[in-house]
């Protein structure tokens, strides 16, 4: 969905005061610990070094860089020694970029017996780093801090989490979506301020005909339709009748159109999120499913019925997971297992699931499906791998945008489901099932979610902070009645914020 990697650029902070010899030994431990963040693999950006910063101008001069740089996403800081800092002042206020403020220094342990006043001199991360932090609050810099030594992996898992946040709130900067039809009618939660989250995250959301939809679906070349069709038969497994000259095969093939429509629509518009709407279908024979589906898995944010604001969550969260070899589907929680045994949701859509978060080859089929009055439609089936989760919901609650995160265990269903045609998740959420809905419920956070197996709440949290938008997380430590007191506590909160 993007060009090229994304650079996080790595800036050092010191002053002229040292002397050059002092600078250079810097300048070298300052590369060596960049090299130590990039070697652990974990960090999803270039970490770009740039030349150690001594005066107010060049500080100034490097925000502003990273400010017009597209590939920039974000900037790490760290004062080796000792930088004054109203130097950072002006670069400070001029930064639009997120920052990272990386509290550490080269050494692990001291060295005990040979350690001298000049060992104590150039090594002052321990009180410089308080000097910048300091200016940071003055200044009103938003940021997050991490302190310990870049060895530590918590260091670096959340070093990975703020850089995964930058890239999600980067992509969202420049994020087209296009709905296809608006939303299901009477629905609340889908709707939404357009103008407001522009303004606020940088989506630019638009309503496009179903019609200029269908004339591209329509006009797919046929021997495209044919490679894709063998592709499908390569990637999956394909239900009886749907092969070459089975009596299904003709809707696998219109649903290689849809996916080619959609596709070159998506492409040349520059978009990487859309929506659909089963009520507005114009002259499309089937509700899109296998195409959706493979779109998400290509990167692409989707919400289904209209649902912008969730099709533009799961786009950053898509961007967020990129590399991680895991999962991020559009999901929504659909019916309970109450008991026996532990309780859990079962989370599944009509048909557009994301096969990233398949447990295994998915099973492509064709079933009735009686919302829409269309032809059965294609899609993909299949049980969601097990392992930790989190769902995320985006509702607007017409002063602010609110983020709800539950984390959650994905695991097998306790028994095969035959019976169920459409891709699924079965999961439990943290504390409890009763505590977390009841908590979900009480924000007033929507039914359709974004469930990712590629990040974790920290980065959904760092992702927040970087919006600038309420977070709520329900988990292990989350009781109702505190849940309850947090939201009352952030209405206030909020509300103060905004002013007189």
């Amino acid at each position: 969905m993007t060009a090229g990697k994304p650079q996080v650029w790595f800036l050092t902070g010191s002053q002229a005061l040292y002397g050059e010899q002092a600078l250079a030994v810097v300048a070298d431990q300052s590369a060596r610990i960049r090299r130590m963040l990039a070697e652990t693999g974990r960090v999803p950006a270039e970490i770009v070094e740039k030349p150690v910063l001594t005066d107010a101008r060049a500080i100034r001069a490097v925000l502003a860089a990273a400010n017009a740089d597209p590939a920039c996403v974000g900037v790490i800081a760290w004062m080796h020694t000792f930088s004054p800092a109203k130097m950072w002042i002006a670069g400070l206020d001029a930064l639009r970029k997120p920052l990272l403020h990386l509290h550490t220094q080269l050494n692990e342990a001291l060295p005990w017996r040979t350690i001298d006043m000049d060992f104590m001199n150039l090594n002052q991360a321990a009180h410089g780093d308080r000097e910048f932090g300091h200016i940071q609050t003055r200044v009103g810099t938003a940021r997050k801090t991490v302190a310990g030594h870049v060895a530590d992996p918590a260091v670096v898992a959340r070093i990975e989490a703020w850089a995964r946040a930058a890239i999600g709130a980067d992509h969202l900067r420049t994020l087209r979506l296009a709905r296809f039809g608006d939303n299901m009618r009477d629905v609340a939660v889908t709707e939404g301020d357009k103008v407001e989250a522009e303004l606020r995250f940088g989506v630019s959301v638009n309503t496009y005909g179903v019609g200029d939809l269908v004339e591209r679906v329509d006009g797919a070349a046929g021997e495209r339709v044919d490679l894709l069709v063998e592709q499908y038969a390569e990637d999956y497994a394909l239900a009886p009748g749907l092969e070459r000259g089975g009596a299904r095969h003709e809707a696998l093939r219109y649903a290689a159109r849809i996916e080619l429509g959609l596709r070159s629509f998506l492409t040349d518009g520059g978009f990487g999120a859309f929506t659909t709407n089963f009520e507005d279908l114009g002259g499309l024979r089937q509700l899109p499913g296998l195409a959706v589906q493979r779109l998400m898995g290509d990167g692409y944010g989707f919400g289904g019925e209209g649902d912008w604001k969730t099709s533009a969550l799961l786009a950053a969260v898509k961007a967020m997971g990129a590399g991680t070899g895991r999962g991020t589907s559009f999901m929504e929680d659909y019916t309970y297992h109450f008991g026996p045994g532990e309780p859990k949701i079962l989370g599944a859509h009509m048909l557009e699931v994301c096969p990233s978060i398949a447990a295994a080859t998915p099973s492509c089929e064709i079933h009735p499906l009686a919302i829409g009055g269309r032809e059965d439609p294609v899609r993909l089936v299949f049980d969601a791998a097990p392992g930790p989760g989190v769902v995320v919901g985006l509702a607007d609650l017409g002063d602010r945008f609110r983020l709800v995160a539950n984390e959650v265990e994905v695991v097998a269903p306790d028994e095969p489901l035959p019976n169920l045609p459409v891709a699924r998740a079965v999961w439990k959420p943290a504390p409890t099932l009763a505590t977390s809905a009841e908590s979900w419920i009480t924000a007033g956070a929507p039914h359709h979610t974004v469930l990712t197996q590629a990040v974790g709440v920290e980065a959904v949290r760092d992702l927040a902070h970087l919006l600038g938008v309420e977070l709520l997380v329900i988990d292990d430590t989350t009781t109702t009645a505190g849940f309850a007191d947090r939201i009352r506590w952030n209405q206030a909160y909020y509300r103060l914020a905004r002013g007189f």
